[in-house]
């Protein structure tokens, strides 16, 4: 893939320390990187240099967001940023129909204008190549959290992982590499045979109730409400629970709150513990996405 970027204008707008080794990438492969909301940086990878909002979305031939996307609002994450970035819809009609728009996850109002200008939304978080690396520093920074907040060894102790996707698996591995007792809750036959196979303890959201008592620290993976407030009341209550999953994630937070049971929301891990490993991971997929999308529109074009 050496140069074979090269005269390809890609916007990156906002970000965090990921972006900033993503840009480099991007840089080496010959593209013309424009960069919006990284003011407080004075020198960027490569030399480049920082670009008007407006400007930077009128020159790209693809946009690249922060994993987390945008609020509600338009506003986009922007750790490097002297204020408030937001893209408002006036700034998405800049942009030329069929223009990539990658995005790890996105929420309604970026889903909503990317419609309504003919972009191409995509979407990465839940692509195999990045979402199976990214649960390595996922699992590394919950299995850090749930040190920092126990008053316990996590040798010995009991661990309960909600849902056995990507995160779950890695996190289950880990956990056990270190002598904790994991036992897993998911919903589909197949993660229930897979985690026993992998010699943890496997309960469905009807049969795991009787272990609740004895957890010490409850991770969730799921991204909506399947802990409510009937499973917290098994619960001791001195159990940490971590959050792992996007918005709304899977625990009542309301019922824990009556329950005094702490909450540690602790999404997007990857981008705070391991900013330089997430960044190589964006790094790897996304300039292989830019070219599919790029090299399929001028294959229709000459159809």
């Amino acid at each position: 893939m050496n140069r074979l970027l090269t005269g390809r204008r890609i916007g990156i707008i906002g970000g965090d320390k990921r972006e900033l080794v993503l840009m480099e990438e991007l840089h080496r492969l010959g593209a013309d990187v424009m960069v919006t909301g990284y003011e407080q940086l004075t020198q960027l990878p490569g030399g480049l240099a920082h670009w008007d909002l407006r400007e930077n979305l009128t020159r790209a031939e693809g946009v690249i967001l922060p994993m987390p996307g945008t609020d509600e609002q338009g506003k986009v994450k922007a750790d490097f940023a002297n204020r408030p970035l937001v893209l408002q819809p006036e700034d998405f009609a800049l942009l030329s129909p069929g223009t990539p728009l990658l995005v790890g996850i996105a929420g309604r109002y970026l889903k909503d204008q990317s419609s309504h200008q003919g972009l191409k939304l995509i979407e990465t978080a839940e692509l195999d190549e990045i979402a199976v690396y990214n649960s390595i520093p996922t699992a590394e920074g919950a299995i850090a959290i749930a040190i920092q907040e126990t008053s316990i060894t996590l040798h010995g102790a009991q661990m309960l992982i909600v849902g056995f996707g990507r995160i779950g698996m890695t996190l289950a591995r880990m956990l056990k590499g270190i002598g904790a007792h994991v036992a897993v809750v998911a919903r589909k036959t197949v993660d229930l045979a897979r985690a026993e196979e992998q010699g943890y303890l496997a309960f469905d959201y009807q049969t795991v109730f009787p272990v609740l008592s004895q957890i010490d620290v409850v991770f969730n993976t799921v991204p909506y409400p399947v802990i409510r407030e009937e499973y917290l009341k098994r619960l001791k209550s001195d159990t940490i629970l971590i959050e792992l999953a996007s918005s709304p994630g899977g625990f009542d937070l309301a019922g824990a709150e009556r329950l005094g049971l702490k909450v540690i929301k602790a999404m997007g891990l990857p981008g705070k513990t391991a900013p330089l490993t997430a960044g190589k991971i964006l790094s790897r997929v996304y300039p292989k996405l830019l070219l599919q999308h790029w090299e399929q529109g001028e294959s229709k074009e000459g159809s």
